[in-house]
C-alpha cells in the first residue's frame, strides 16, 4: 500500500507503472474517489503509467480534521469549513506534489474532473512537474464563474428522509449524471454505488473539500499556466454550467477547447469512449 506522510496525514495513492513517462495524474472531484477514474484507468493503463492518489480525507488517505468537528451541527460546521477551517486547493495540490515526489515521479500529465480540476490548476501554477493539463467538467472561480446552481448544491448535500446509504448517494448523484444514463444502466449505476460506499470521503471530510471548491479563485492566475492545457466540458453539466468551461478556454493559452454535447457533469463516465480519444490525441501531442 503505497503512502505518504505529509503534513501529518497519511495518504494513499495506486501507481499503475507502465514504464512510460510522463505518467498520467488523475485528480478526482467533490467526495469521490478512484472510481470516478475506471473508465480512463482501463483505457491507458497500457501504455501509460497511471498514478490515482486519495484525496484528503477520501479513500485510505487520512482527513486530518479536529476531533469535535464532526459532533458540531452541520451549519455551524459549514460555516467553519468556509471561514475558517475546510480544506484548500493550496494545501490538496500540496499533498499531490508530496506523493508525486514519493513515487519519484519527476514530471506528469495532470488530469483533474471538478474539484480535481481547480487543485490541477493550483498545481500546475504551483509546482513545476506538470507536462500538460488537462481540465474536465472545471472553472477557475472568481467573480465572472458561474456558481453551482442552489438548488443543484441542495441536492448535492441532501439526505432524504429514511434514505438508507444506497438511495442518499443516488439521490445526491442525480444532478451529476444524466438521467438516461442512469435509466439505461442500472449494473453501472449499482457498481458505481459499491464503489463510492467503498472508497468516498465521509460526510466531514467531504464538507472539507467543499469549502476549498467554494474558496478557489484562480482567475487573476490562470492566464499564467503555460503548459499545454485540454479543456473539455458537457453542455448539459448541472453542477458546473458549461461557461466556465468557456471561461477557461478565454483565458488559457495554448488550450485546447471541446464541448461534449449533451454531456453531463460526470461525461467521463458516460461518454468515455469520446473523453478517451480527446484525451490520447491530446497527450501524444503534448
Amino acid at each position: 500500500m503505497p503512502t505518504v506522510q505529509h503534513d501529518g496525514l497519511r495518504l494513499y495513492y495506486e501507481y499503475d507503472d507502465a514504464e512510460s513517462t510522463p505518467p498520467i495524474v488523475f485528480i478526482q472531484g467533490l467526495g469521490v474517489g478512484r472510481w470516478s477514474w475506471h473508465w480512463q484507468r482501463d483505457a491507458f493503463s497500457d501504455t501509460y503509467g497511471v498514478l490515482l492518489p486519495d484525496n484528503r480525507g477520501t479513500g485510505h488517505s487520512e482527513a486530518g480534521l479536529p476531533p469535535l468537528v464532526p459532533r458540531l451541527p452541520r451549519a455551524l460546521r459549514l460555516l467553519l469549513f468556509t471561514k475558517l477551517a475546510g480544506y484548500s486547493t493550496e494545501g490538496l495540490a500540496a499533498d499531490i506534489e508530496a506523493i508525486l515526489a514519493n513515487a519519484g515521479v519527476e514530471r506528469a500529465h495532470i488530469v483533474g474532473a471538478s474539484l480535481g480540476g481547480m487543485i490541477a490548476q493550483q498545481y500546475a501554477l504551483d509546482y513545476d512537474r506538470a507536462v500538460s493539463l488537462s481540465l474536465f467538467c472545471t472553472t477557475h472561480g472568481g467573480e465572472e464563474a458561474v456558481p453551482i446552481p442552489d438548488d443543484t448544491l441542495e441536492q448535492m448535500f441532501d439526505v432524504p428522509e429514511g434514505a438508507d446509504q444506497r438511495e442518499t448517494i443516488r439521490h445526491r448523484m442525480g444532478p451529476a449524471i444524466s438521467d438516461e444514463f442512469e435509466s439505461n444502466n442500472p449494473d453501472v449505476m449499482d457498481q458505481i454505488i459499491d464503489w463510492r460506499l467503498e472508497q468516498d470521503a465521509g460526510e466531514v471530510a467531504r464538507e472539507s473539500q467543499g469549502a476549498a471548491g467554494v474558496n478557489f479563485d484562480a482567475s487573476d492566475r490562470v492566464g499564467d499556466i503555460d503548459v499545454p492545457t485540454l479543456i473539455l466540458h458537457g453542455t448539459d453539466d448541472r453542477v458546473l454550467p458549461v461557461k466556465n468551461g468557456d471561461l477557461l478556454a478565454e483565458n488559457i493559452s495554448h488550450s485546447q477547447y471541446e464541448r461534449i454535447e449533451s454531456g453531463s457533469h460526470l461525461f467521463m463516465v458516460e461518454d468515455s469512449e469520446e473523453v478517451n480519444g480527446y484525451l490520447r490525441e491530446f497527450l501524444a501531442d503534448a
